[in-house]
């Protein structure tokens, strides 16, 4: 007797609703995109995955969903009522949501701009925990308004230094993050911190920072949040909110171009702007799919 053939499966446009899953109710298919941020190559930059939701849905599907994708950020995007008002953006870790991130924006506003979903020259605007936030195109980049998050001085929190196997220049705090300054861009590579003991420390996480040593590159970073279940992102956005303001005292300068260091690595431009922070990047779509859950 002849092998069965197993059935193919069938295609189903995005929204389509699914067949049953493990003999759940039948669920409505939604896309989840993942870009690279910071980086106009696939596989560097930073990668998060953006999930456009038809309906809203709740912080602890959102949870569960980001703890699939075991990215740095999920980004999740729901349409406000009066389109030109915007998007909700919402946006967790593996193990919780966060308040600010730059990456996971600017992955979401490259998403909208690919899928038609905003015309190339309209802005993106997006409502979340650190309010009304918005992205534009520039070229080949995409600028995003964020918020100023400078730090202040702040004596080095007892065995920072022996965490991140390093003598600090300098120690400073902002609302999210302590800063460590250090002499070169070699100790910032160099670095190789103990996870275990940085995740007791009370901050998100915890930026090194130098000036740079290539030519046209103001200064470099690694940012490190054990305790939101990431050891080392590739490229942080929200940290350049408190790191342009920090090298603007540093240089006397308001425009800057940043790298941060890590193994994928990335590119930013920086710019102040009164209380505000432009951060500028580039976004590479490297994988297409559906959620079924």
């Amino acid at each position: 007797m002849p092998e069965s053939v197993p059935e193919l499966p069938v295609h189903r446009p995005i929204g389509a609703v699914a067949a049953p899953l493990d003999g759940h109710d039948r669920v409505m298919t939604q896309p989840i995109v993942s870009v690279d941020a910071f980086t106009d190559a696939p596989f560097g930059g930073n990668p998060a995955a953006v999930c456009i939701l038809g309906e809203t849905r709740d912080a602890g599907w959102m949870q569960r969903v980001a703890r699939e994708m075991n990215l740095s950020e999920t980004a999740f995007l729901t349409a406000r009522q009066a389109q030109e008002d915007g998007f909700e953006l919402r946006w967790f870790t593996p193990n919780q949501e966060v308040d600010l991130c730059g990456h996971a924006t600017l992955a979401s506003a490259h998403v909208l701009w690919e899928t038609g979903r905003l015309a190339g020259d309209e802005t993106a605007r997006f409502h979340t925990r650190s309010g009304l936030l918005t992205a534009a195109r520039r070229g080949a980049w995409i600028e995003l308004d964020f918020p100023a998050t400078p730090d202040q001085a702040v004596d080095a929190p007892a065995g920072l230094g022996d965490a991140l196997g390093v003598q600090p220049l300098y120690v400073g705090q902002s609302r999210f993050d302590y800063l460590v300054e250090l002499a070169d861009e070699s100790a910032v590579r160099a670095v190789r911190p103990d996870f275990h003991r940085l995740r007791a420390f009370p901050a998100r996480g915890v930026m090194v920072t130098s000036p740079g040593d290539e030519p046209g590159v103001d200064f470099v970073s690694r940012y490190f949040a054990p305790a939101f279940g990431i050891d080392e992102d590739p490229v942080t956005g929200s940290t350049h909110c408190c790191l342009g303001p920090f090298w603007s005292r540093r240089l006397n300068k308001q425009t800057f171009i940043a790298r941060q260091v890590s193994e994928r690595g990335g590119t930013l431009k920086v710019t102040l702007d009164a209380e505000r922070v432009r951060l500028g990047g580039q976004a590479v779509t490297v994988l297409r799919g559906e959620l079924l859950a």
